[in-house]
């Protein structure tokens, strides 16, 4: 939910969004400034410049942003997850199955929007610089001008990072583009080495941690960006920097991974030694409760969220109505999609304590009575946002509910710290094994019995033992995709998955405790399991219940649909560059991508 920072409509905002329109029939650099404004008269306050930063972040959010394209379309199919289920269709399923075409309007439009992103942060980065206030005001200003310059170094980044994971080199402009046009230049720009591009977000992340406050010196909710957001940031792009990435139709990971890795680690131990300023929430549940009941959580353990609001296409996200359990007309909360499946054995990779389960996944429907039904095993939805969770209720059809997207949390700091550690030590040291043990005894309710593991015995064991928390801890969060592919195992657990899925349909080991079907009952309009789901089903249907398909209801056909197009050596771990980009982009040095 927007917070007033948000909400200012000064006209400054206006006319640096239409000097920075990108439209989507258009190259992505063709920018006209066509505002009644003059750059100096865009950047001539605090105020002025304060609304120039926020047209910056407003392209994080709506449907083209992380309000369903980059959150709910893009992170899928995975061995977590599953995008739309069904053929691919020349849009987001085509996405989810590795299909997707340049002409694909789903890569077109989101591509477009993050350069929109791009192009307002390199207006405000080049601009608030020159302004006068910025060394000679008040000390009140310069502080302010101070953080925003700070802010939109990191928005920056954020929006290339964005760019790079799904498109790989890309072009990588640092200056405002529509500088050049207006000398009368055609602006192109060939592919980027992302190694490049990466290593100087990082050194700009460095600069803008100086820059911004601390959350508690800020002010402000975690909707705005303050150090911690900034610091966790560069510790995420470290990791990617030194992870594995296409190259051609080759995964390949730089010499020099380490030396990224111990930035990462650096980062996150500053974070750790900070719990004042952020820390786990001790309740996974309150945690996501928290954004949709459309409030702040109190341990700040979500560093930095994007804002959404005012029910628009442009400024809103779909998280609720695209996501979370199937709502048919619901009186009471209305309808949504339910688009986003988890695998049946995403579901058997929680231990049956875990408490993270069925936050993240739901077992439920919602029929037109405002009653809950049990539905297949094949028929999971996601659960960290739900439209029956919101607070306020908001009945009716309307698709837009205010859920914030986290980019990221606290967890993933102790995730990242105990990674690198783990990596640059050639195995577990006592503190990586406790960053660890934080995150799944949180999960545990803190349970230090349920949630305890075993130290890991080397550095293999410990990073499997990294990689599985990561894959229970952020479910539904669009970051598995990107960790398998940073790790180079997208390959191996989308093959795993198949194989475990078959295993499942017929109970073979170790699925052979998974019941046929499942029984439940309705009490009070709450759906309430007749029996474990741990335990094969009884002789007899249980008196007073209705069944489900189970284990049946995981079938040949659903298992093919997974990730369908998917192959090694094809190059669709990248998506392809938009043909509208190939098209206007004459630079003999800009490629599109290999496979496409």
């Amino acid at each position: 939910m927007k917070p007033i920072f948000f909400r200012s409509t000064l006209a400054v905002a206006a006319a640096l969004a239409a000097a920075a329109a990108l439209p989507a029939c258009k190259d992505y650099l063709d920018v006209k400034p066509d505002s009644l404004y003059t750059n100096e008269q865009a950047f001539s306050s605090v105020g002025s410049a304060t609304s120039a930063v926020i047209g910056a972040y407003d392209m994080l959010s709506g449907d083209t942003g992380y309000g369903t394209r980059l959150s709910m379309y893009y992170p899928y199919d995975t061995d977590e997850m599953q995008g739309a289920p069904g053929p691919f269709d020349g849009r987001s399923r085509s996405i989810a199955r590795y299909t997707a075409e340049p002409t694909n309007p789903e890569v077109t439009n989101p591509f477009n929007n993050l350069y929109q992103g791009v192009e307002r942060t390199n207006i405000c980065i080049q601009s608030i610089p020159k302004m006068a206030l910025y060394t000679t005001g008040s000390s009140a200003d310069t502080a302010a001008l101070h953080r925003l310059y700070g802010e939109v170094l990191t928005l920056r980044a954020q929006y290339y990072f964005e760019l790079m994971r799904n498109w790989g080199d890309v072009p990588a402009p640092l200056v405002p583009t529509y500088t050049t046009a207006l000398s009368g230049g055609e602006l192109t720009q060939p592919n980027t080495d992302r190694l490049a591009t990466y290593d100087r977000l990082i050194a700009d992340l460095l600069q803008a941690e100086k820059l911004v406050p601390w959350r508690s010196a800020a002010g402000t909710t975690n909707e705005r960006i303050t150090k911690g957001a900034v610091k966790a940031l560069r510790a995420r792009l470290a990791l990617f920097r030194g992870g594995y990435a296409l190259h051609g139709t080759q995964m390949t990971r730089p010499a020099d991974y380490l030396a990224s890795y111990a930035i990462a680690r650096q980062e996150c131990l500053d974070l750790m030694s900070k719990r004042g300023e952020h820390t786990l929430n001790p309740s996974f549940r309150e945690l996501f409760k928290s954004i949709n009941e459309l409030r702040s959580e109190s341990s700040n353990e979500i560093m930095f969220q994007v804002a959404m609001g005012a029910s628009s296409i442009t400024g809103d996200s779909k998280l609720g109505y695209y996501s979370g359990p199937l709502l048919s007309a619901s009186p009471i909360y209305g309808s949504t999609q339910a688009q986003i499946r988890p695998l049946p054995t995403y579901f058997y990779a929680f231990d049956s304590t875990d408490v993270r389960r069925d936050i993240t996944l739901t077992t439920y429907s919602i029929d037109g009575t405002n009653n809950q039904k049990g539905v297949l095993l094949s028929a999971l939805t996601d659960g960290k946002f739900r439209r029956d969770w919101r607070v306020p209720t908001l009945a009716g059809t309307g698709n837009y509910l205010g859920y914030n997207w986290p980019l990221i949390r606290f967890a993933d700091v102790l995730l990242m710290f105990a990674e690198t550690d783990n990596e640059i030590n050639k195995g577990p040291t006592a503190a990586a094994v406790a960053a660890l043990r934080e995150v799944r005894q949180r999960g545990f309710g803190g349970s230090t019995t349920l949630g305890q593991i075993p130290t890991p015995a080397n550095q293999p064991d410990m990073f499997n033992a990294i990689a599985n928390e990561r894959f229970l801890e952020f479910g539904g969060e669009g970051i598995r995709k990107y960790d398998l592919l940073r790790w180079n195992l997208l390959d191996t657990k989308i093959t795993e998955a198949r194989a475990n899925l078959t295993k499942l349909a017929g109970a073979q080991a170790p699925y052979t405790f998974v019941p046929a079907s499942m029984y439940y009952r309705v009490t009070g309009g709450q759906v309430v399991w007749a029996r474990s789901f741990y335990r094969p089903s009884p002789a007899a249907t249980p008196t007073g219940t209705t069944a489900v398909a189970w284990r049946t209801a995981v079938t040949a056909a659903l298992i093919a649909n997974i990730a369908s197009e998917y192959a090694p050596g094809k190059g669709k771990e990248l998506l392809p560059f938009p043909q509208g980009t190939i098209d206007t982009n004459k630079n003999p040095g800009f490629k599109q991508n290999a496979g496409y």
